[in-house]
Protein backbone atom coordinates (compact mmCIF):
# COMPACT_ATOMS: atom_id res chain seq x y z
CA UNK A 1 0.00 0.00 0.00
CA UNK A 2 3.23 2.34 0.56
CA UNK A 3 4.15 2.06 -3.02
CA UNK A 4 0.75 2.89 -4.20
CA UNK A 5 0.99 6.15 -1.70
CA UNK A 6 3.68 6.92 -3.17
CA UNK A 7 2.33 6.76 -6.95
CA UNK A 8 -0.95 8.51 -6.52
CA UNK A 9 1.28 10.85 -4.95
CA UNK A 10 3.35 11.38 -7.57
CA UNK A 11 0.71 11.39 -10.12
CA UNK A 12 -1.32 13.99 -8.25
CA UNK A 13 1.05 17.21 -9.80
CA UNK A 14 -0.08 18.44 -13.29
CA UNK A 15 3.23 18.35 -14.93
CA UNK A 16 4.43 14.59 -13.45
CA UNK A 17 0.99 13.32 -14.79
CA UNK A 18 1.69 15.00 -17.81
CA UNK A 19 5.14 13.64 -18.26
CA UNK A 20 3.37 10.44 -17.85
CA UNK A 21 0.58 10.74 -20.48
CA UNK A 22 3.16 11.59 -22.97
CA UNK A 23 5.51 8.72 -22.12
CA UNK A 24 2.31 6.24 -22.03
CA UNK A 25 1.17 8.05 -26.16
CA UNK A 26 5.12 8.39 -27.50
CA UNK A 27 7.16 5.40 -26.09
CA UNK A 28 10.38 5.82 -24.63
CA UNK A 29 11.79 9.82 -24.77
CA UNK A 30 14.86 11.43 -24.28
CA UNK A 31 15.28 13.96 -20.93
CA UNK A 32 15.96 16.68 -23.53
CA UNK A 33 12.76 16.58 -25.83
CA UNK A 34 10.55 16.24 -22.15
CA UNK A 35 12.21 19.70 -21.53
CA UNK A 36 12.08 21.79 -24.86
CA UNK A 37 8.36 20.76 -25.09
CA UNK A 38 7.81 22.06 -21.62
CA UNK A 39 7.28 25.28 -20.28
CA UNK A 40 9.06 24.93 -17.50
CA UNK A 41 13.07 24.62 -16.89
CA UNK A 42 15.27 21.62 -17.25
CA UNK A 43 16.02 21.20 -13.66
CA UNK A 44 12.37 21.70 -12.46
CA UNK A 45 11.60 18.88 -15.22
CA UNK A 46 14.68 16.70 -14.00
CA UNK A 47 13.24 16.99 -10.27
CA UNK A 48 9.91 16.02 -11.91
CA UNK A 49 11.64 12.66 -13.18
CA UNK A 50 13.23 12.13 -10.28
CA UNK A 51 9.63 11.52 -7.83
CA UNK A 52 8.48 9.11 -11.09
CA UNK A 53 11.03 7.23 -10.60
CA UNK A 54 11.09 6.91 -6.94
CA UNK A 55 7.27 6.23 -7.21
CA UNK A 56 8.59 3.02 -9.28
CA UNK A 57 6.61 4.63 -12.28
CA UNK A 58 9.50 5.37 -14.86
CA UNK A 59 12.64 3.69 -15.60
CA UNK A 60 15.51 5.24 -16.85
CA UNK A 61 18.20 4.07 -19.36
CA UNK A 62 21.60 6.12 -19.99
CA UNK A 63 23.17 6.05 -23.64
CA UNK A 64 26.22 8.32 -22.88
CA UNK A 65 25.07 11.44 -21.55
CA UNK A 66 22.08 11.01 -22.57
CA UNK A 67 18.78 9.94 -20.49
CA UNK A 68 15.79 7.82 -21.30
CA UNK A 69 12.41 7.43 -20.28
CA UNK A 70 9.85 4.97 -20.21
CA UNK A 71 6.42 4.21 -18.10
CA UNK A 72 6.47 0.52 -15.94
CA UNK A 73 3.81 -0.95 -17.17
CA UNK A 74 3.83 -2.66 -13.91
CA UNK A 75 3.37 0.30 -11.66
CA UNK A 76 0.31 1.27 -13.52
CA UNK A 77 -0.96 -2.14 -13.53
CA UNK A 78 -1.29 -1.17 -9.77
CA UNK A 79 -2.90 1.23 -10.22
CA UNK A 80 -5.32 -0.36 -12.41
CA UNK A 81 -5.77 -3.20 -10.07
CA UNK A 82 -6.52 -0.97 -7.04
CA UNK A 83 -9.05 0.81 -8.92
CA UNK A 84 -10.86 -2.39 -10.51
CA UNK A 85 -10.89 -3.56 -7.28
CA UNK A 86 -12.56 -0.32 -5.57
CA UNK A 87 -15.04 -0.51 -8.74
CA UNK A 88 -16.26 -4.11 -7.48
CA UNK A 89 -17.03 -2.58 -4.00
CA UNK A 90 -19.17 0.87 -5.07
CA UNK A 91 -21.24 -1.51 -7.72
CA UNK A 92 -22.20 -3.98 -5.12
CA UNK A 93 -22.56 -1.10 -2.91
CA UNK A 94 -24.73 0.77 -5.16
CA UNK A 95 -26.59 -2.65 -6.60
CA UNK A 96 -27.92 -2.96 -2.32
CA UNK A 97 -28.97 0.77 -2.48
CA UNK A 98 -30.77 -0.14 -5.86
CA UNK A 99 -32.54 -3.54 -4.34
CA UNK A 100 -33.66 -1.74 -0.85
CA UNK A 101 -35.20 1.44 -2.76
CA UNK A 102 -37.09 -1.73 -5.19
CA UNK A 103 -38.07 -2.99 -2.00
CA UNK A 104 -39.38 0.51 -0.40
CA UNK A 105 -41.37 0.87 -3.53
CA UNK A 106 -43.19 -2.30 -3.20
CA UNK A 107 -44.38 -1.36 0.42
Amino acid sequence: MNNLRSVFAALSDETRFGIVERLMSEGELPAGDLVSDSSISGPAISRHLKVLREAGLLNQRAVGTKRFYTVRPEALRVVADWTMDHRSFWEASLDRIEAALAAEEDI
